[in-house]
């Protein structure tokens, strides 16, 4: 499958991996600046932006996870330092707790999601409660006309706290990616599929890896009280060695 990527700048490389129905343009205010001191990559993750978008295939955030490290050996080949957001944040995760630091030598986890969907946090009496309403919007959401009506860029838009970053550009960006082929079955997919193991249950793993985490106190899919971290404060959860 072909994927897409953008490579800038000279220095340690730093990997920038998007959320759900983001893509490489989503870093656009960020990779100026991080391009002045490292070689900073972003990627499209396969079944957003520019990258494939295969018909009928299943996304799960292990495949998500095998993508990272097969780019980090095919085209970063050095230790690397992932940043992901969301769902890329949980892809990272598992890539690095199935890699060593000759590979991923620190991550930054930004709004860091449970799982590739809400499904994932069952242990929340929130999400318990509404669970039945979940299994019947995925039922809704595999017919076809109903999730073409939801799959819009107002949706996607609705995710923003700060509604001044919600510019013509980004509007556009967000249009771009909605309207390829193939963009509403990978959207479906996300929402309907497995949710993938939990941040949490990886930590183990990582205990030598510099972890820091992150979260935005305006989140609205994903709020700071109930993310997988379990602490309603929006500052660093987690910091291991450096």
């Amino acid at each position: 499958m072909r994927v897409n990527y953008l490579a800038r700048g000279q220095g340690p490389p730093v990997l920038l991996v998007h959320g759900f129905g983001a893509s490489v343009a989503h870093w656009r205010r960020n990779i100026g600046v991080l391009s002045e001191s490292y070689t900073v990559y972003a990627i499209d993750l396969v079944g957003f932006g520019a990258s494939d978008k295969p018909p009928g295939f299943s996304y799960t955030m292990e495949t998500w996870a095998e993508l990272i490290l097969d780019f980090l050996k095919e085209v970063v080949k050095r230790p690397t330092v992932l940043v992901g957001n969301s769902v890329g944040s949980l892809a990272c995760v598992i890539a690095a707790s199935e890699s060593n630091r000759d590979v991923v030598r620190g991550l930054v986890l930004l709004n860091c999601a449970g799982g590739m969907n809400n499904k994932a946090i069952v242990d929340d009496w929130r999400i318990k409660l509404v669970l039945p309403l979940l299994w019947l919007i995925d039922f809704l959401l595999n017919q076809r006309p109903i999730a073409s009506a939801l799959f819009n860029r107002d949706i996607l838009l609705s995710v923003y706290g700060n509604k001044d970053a919600v510019d013509d550009e980004l509007v556009e960006i967000i249009r771009g990616s909605a309207d390829t082929e193939g963009a509403l079955d990978a959207f479906v997919s996300t929402v309907t599929g497995p949710p993938g193991p939990s941040p949490i249950a990886l930590m183990p793993r990582l205990a030598d890896v510099p972890v820091l985490v992150l979260w935005g106190d305006r989140d609205p899919p994903s709020p700071p009280s109930t993310g997988p971290w379990g602490s309603s404060s929006p500052s660093c959860r987690r910091s291991s060695p450096t």
